[in-house]
């Protein structure tokens, strides 16, 4: 069950999500507020607490984007997604930095929303075209360069990323132990100078074909 917080200063738009995707048989919108700062304030009284949470960015007092590490500390099995008017490639790499698992536009579709919250919920980190367009232009010259240093069972695990498992279903697709891909994770991260799953999908987006 995907137990949903949502952060939104625009009253219809907070409470159209809220009703919306609160009414899917997998989702239920337990708390929503229009700041960060509302938000932390109802945690205590919320009958249970999100496991992801929907935040704008351009709010009143902290910004979506600086609320992330306050929600990190709150929260900290929740997955935290963006949702935006705005797509430029500064502010979608400070969330991507600060720890969103994904980003996406406003204009999003309620039905296609609801079903990138259960990509997150499975694992995945879904991305607007147009965001993960702005993404891959950023990394087109390192992507390339970076291709070769990974090492097969590396590139194994980045195409499990690009398919949307966890790392629990990484693991269980290789036979290797969580800890094992974890550890191969942090090495994928470091040679493609990445920091998030959403980072190592733009790099697969650019990987030429592969024969088959």
């Amino acid at each position: 069950m995907i137990i949903l917080g949502i952060i939104e200063d625009q009253p219809a738009i907070r409470e159209a999500l809220c009703s919306y995707l609160g009414g899917q048989p997998d989702m239920r919108c337990v708390l929503d507020a229009e700041s960060i700062e509302d938000f932390v304030a109802q945690l205590p009284s919320a009958g249970q607490l999100p496991n992801l949470v929907l935040s704008d960015i351009g709010l009143p007092g902290l910004s979506g984007i600086e609320g992330l590490a306050v929600l990190r500390r709150q929260l900290p099995q929740a997955d935290v997604l963006m949702l935006s008017v705005y797509t430029d490639a500064e502010r979608v790499f400070e969330a991507l930095r600060a720890g969103a698992v994904g980003y996406l536009e406003k204009t999003t579709p309620l039905p296609l929303l609801a079903d990138l919250l259960r990509q997150v919920a499975a694992g995945g980190s879904p991305m607007s075209p147009s965001v993960a367009r702005h993404i891959i232009q950023h990394f087109r010259p390192a992507l390339r360069q970076s291709e070769n240093g990974l090492t097969a069972r590396e590139q194994d695990i980045v195409r499990g990323i690009e398919d949307g498992l966890s790392y629990k279903l990484i693991a269980d697709r290789l036979f290797l132990s969580i800890d094992t891909v974890r550890s191969h994770i942090r090495q994928i991260y470091r040679k493609l100078q990445v920091n998030s799953k959403a980072e190592v999908i733009a790099w697969g987006r650019q990987r030429p074909p592969q024969p088959g």
